[in-house]
């Protein structure tokens, strides 16, 4: 793993990726690339990926560039991960604990499931640099709409937890003490439960996302059904269905 990233796995299958490049967490291209590599091609038997940051940051962003080399590099690499975070079979938890901030916010609100402590802050800066947050924002519409998105990176608003809960860029808000045993507690959850249909989830979000309404509906029928029968097959099929 690149400098800035450390990678834990357990018998279980869940891999944490701890952010530790101080004092911003700031993504390098390595650490793209990396963070890209084990969401498309994850050890085997892994099952969930929980991002974590360190010292009272998760991640403030991307590093700085030198020249238009090194610019389109590391802007492949954010647009790779961004890409990644959606394709991946693998469950993604974020647990922020701190400050979240361009990028950053994006890492968080990708995941699956987003966990964060009350004393989490998070906003895009790209607009004291004088730039649009364009990367951001063929993603931020979709989760917060369209006005919301436009405040967030027009403005650079800070948001609180709670608020960026109410903007469904999170799940769970909790105390920085409780965050750990929230976060074990949401791990569990998920384990209980079959990766293969986690995975069949995951799929469906995203290609009705893309889809038109009519169309998601005729794709949603063809899966329903081949599910339904492949569960009758296997003698597996719930009455609730």
């Amino acid at each position: 793993m690149a400098a800035g990233l450390s990678v834990d796995t357990t018998d279980e299958g869940v891999v944490t990726v701890r952010i530790c490049r101080p004092p911003d967490n700031a993504f390098s291209t390595d650490m793209c690339h990396d963070l890209s590599e084990l969401l498309m091609r994850p050890p085997d038997g892994a099952r969930l990926v929980v991002l974590q940051g360190s010292d009272g940051v998760f991640c403030r962003g991307r590093e700085g560039v030198a020249d238009t080399k090194g610019a389109a590099a590391v802007v492949d690499a954010l647009s790779q991960v961004t890409q990644y975070l959606r394709q991946t079979s693998l469950v993604t938890i974020a647990t922020v604990d701190g400050d979240a901030a361009g990028f950053g916010v994006g890492l968080a609100a990708l995941c699956d499931v987003a966990l964060a402590s009350v004393r989490s802050r998070f906003w895009f800066p790209e607009i004291t640099h004088g730039l649009a947050p364009s990367l951001v924002l063929s993603w931020l519409p979709r989760v917060v709409g369209r006005r919301q998105a436009f405040w967030l990176s027009a403005t650079g608003a800070v948001l609180g937890a709670e608020q960026a809960k109410q903007l469904g860029l999170l799940n769970v808000v909790t105390t920085s003490e409780d965050l750990e045993a929230v976060t074990t507690s949401t791990i569990e959850t998920l384990l209980s439960e079959s990766p293969q249909v986690h995975a069949d989830i995951k799929r469906d979000l995203r290609d009705f996302e893309q889809a038109s309404i009519g169309t998601a509906s005729l794709m949603a029928v063809d899966r329903l059904l081949i599910s339904t029968i492949t569960g009758l097959e296997e003698g597996t099929e719930a009455a609730s269905r």
